[in-house]
């Protein structure tokens, strides 16, 4: 998807990490066995299949805490990158100590751009993104989409949100880093059509959103700087 049609389109894991830390803390090292006739003294041998079985299920367990963790951490209402993240939109950083308007408004952004990073992912189902954008922004993304013909992109966006500032009740801004260094645009026949100088780089945008008929919506957004994300 290049990025001049995508716009008119921003805590760390302290209890994932603690409970990782537990984990390997308690985890064997190295599996060991031993032969009471070939070893007299009865010290340990190593067991590479044993070892192999022991990090796998070391690995597994750790899989296990850090989706479980996430889980609790969302059922407690509590925002984090992990949490927000879908296979194809990664969050890789939100800013800490957010009060609770601040994060509303992280998660409208979010919602908004994982939406419409999908209609450009399949270039599909537009009208998923009509409540989620002020009427402009919602009719200026149709006319994107109309232009950019037939395709699909793929590929995963990584997305590092660096501020969220409330500038009244009824407006903030969100300032993000898109990395695009994954994507592949296709065109209608499946030919790579990708643009590295507007697809394939790291943008700094500021998104604007807007307090409308009882939601925040994108109503804006700026391009600040390519290759230059202040994170």
């Amino acid at each position: 998807m290049q990025l001049s049609t995508h716009l008119s389109r921003p805590c760390r894991h302290r209890l994932v990490v603690g409970l990782l830390a537990v984990l390997l803390a308690c985890a064997p090292l190295v599996a060991c066995s031993s032969d009471s006739d070939d070893n007299p003294l009865s010290i340990p041998t190593y067991d590479p299949e044993a070892a192999a079985s022991a990090e796998a299920s070391e690995s597994a367990a750790a899989a296990s805490a850090s989706a479980s963790a996430a889980a609790s951490a969302e059922a407690a209402g509590v925002v984090t990158a992990e949490s927000l993240s879908t296979d194809r939109y990664v969050v890789t950083s939100i800013p800490e100590d957010l009060d609770e308007l601040q994060t509303e408004v992280l998660k409208a952004f979010i919602h908004y751009d994982q939406v419409t990073w999908n209609i450009w992912f399949t270039r599909s189902d537009v009208e998923n993104a009509e409540p989620l954008m002020t009427t402009e922004t919602y009719q200026n993304l149709r006319n994107n989409l109309e232009a950019a013909g037939d395709g699909h992109t793929d590929g995963t966006v990584k997305t590092s949100v660096i501020g969220v500032f409330a500038v009244d009740q009824y407006q903030a801004q969100v300032l993000v880093c898109d990395d695009q260094s994954d994507l592949v645009d296709y065109d209608a026949a499946g030919n790579d059509v990708s643009n590295p100088e507007t697809l394939q780089g790291r943008y700094e945008i500021l998104v604007t959103m807007t307090y409308e008929d009882g939601v925040w919506k994108e109503s804006g957004e700026s391009l600040r700087s390519t290759n230059k994300c202040t994170v």
